[in-house]
C-alpha cells in the first residue's frame, strides 16, 4: 500500500497542489537573488543562499506568480514561401 509522502519540509504554504517542483524552482530563483546581493527576509546565521532561500519559501515570505503556459505554434504550418 502506498503511503503519502511527508513533504512538508519542501512545500509552499499557499500552494494548493503542494508541489515540490514549484518549491524548488521558487527557492532556486530566490537563492539567485540572494547571491546577487538581495537582503534576506529573515535574520539568519547561515551564509548559504540556498539554505536561506529554502527557509524563506517554507515560511511563505517569497512572492511568486504562476504564469499561464506558453503556446508555441507548429513550424510545419508556416505559410512562408520557400519552406
Amino acid at each position: 500500500m502506498d503511503t503519502p509522502r511527508n513533504n512538508a519540509h519542501c512545500t509552499i504554504p499557499d500552494d494548493v497542489e503542494q508541489s515540490t517542483y514549484r518549491f524548488i524552482i521558487v527557492a532556486a530563483k530566490r537563492a539567485r537573488q540572494l547571491q546577487g546581493g538581495a537582503r534576506p527576509a529573515l535574520p539568519t546565521s547561515s551564509k548559504k543562499a540556498t539554505v536561506i532561500a529554502a527557509e524563506e519559501v517554507r515560511r511563505g515570505l517569497v512572492q511568486y506568480e504562476i504564469l499561464p503556459p506558453i503556446v508555441v505554434e507548429d513550424a510545419s504550418t508556416d505559410s512562408t514561401p520557400g519552406r
